[in-house]
């Protein structure tokens, strides 16, 4: 009886998120305005865009419609990276943008009712470990360590930012297994805090 609850279980959660997959590719939607406050030109993007650059040459405000998204600084999805999820941005220093440069984006796929991650002090998940499951707006708080060399997403969506309270470069961590900084997109291993994706 308790394999077959947690077979159960299990259908459920495959059948909500599978819902919530072709939602987010029917309502997905995101704005760019070219002046702050929402005003200029603007582009209404619904789906991934490697290169946003034909469509308009700055961007200095984002209305996120629905969804959560991904907008990189240079084309390909490469560069600078911010994770945006619904809301207003009325200047690019409220998605804590260096510049007015965004030049492409893509939308967050496969939502998760749970979270959870592990970083670990060493590059191969070596050294020390801790398990994560809640926002850490401090990681030293919990983490005695400046740096995360690996790091593995178990469940859910995550994003890791340079320095405490959310702010620096921000790098997306997708369900799977980092063997070291470079492969979520660091130039160095320095993690200030951390935060789930759950707004969809």
């Amino acid at each position: 009886l308790t394999r077959q609850k947690k077979n159960n279980n299990r259908k459920i959660e495959k059948e909500y998120m599978l819902c919530n997959i072709m939602e987010l590719k029917e309502t997905t939607q995101i704005f760019f305005y070219e002046d702050k406050n929402f005003q200029g030109r603007y582009y209404e993007c619904s789906s991934d865009c490697p290169e946003l650059s034909s469509h308009f040459s700055r961007c200095n405000s984002i209305r996120v419609e629905s969804g959560a998204w991904v907008i990189y600084e240079r084309p390909q999805y490469m560069g600078y990276q911010y994770i945006l999820c619904k809301g207003e941005y009325p200047n690019y220093q409220s998605w804590n943008g260096f510049n007015d440069t965004i030049r492409s984006c893509r939308f967050i796929r496969y939502p998760s009712t749970r979270h959870r991650i592990r970083i670990y002090e060493r590059p191969d998940f070596s050294g020390q470990m801790i398990e994560f499951s809640e926002d850490m707006p401090n990681l030293q708080d919990r983490w005695r360590y400046r740096d995360i060399h690996s790091a593995h997403v178990q469940d859910g969506t995550w994003v890791f930012y340079e320095h405490p309270s959310y702010r620096g470069r921000q790098y997306l961590l997708e369900k799977g297994e980092y063997r070291r900084h470079s492969e979520w997109g660091a130039l160095h291993p320095s993690v200030g805090s951390i935060r789930r994706v759950v707004d969809f």
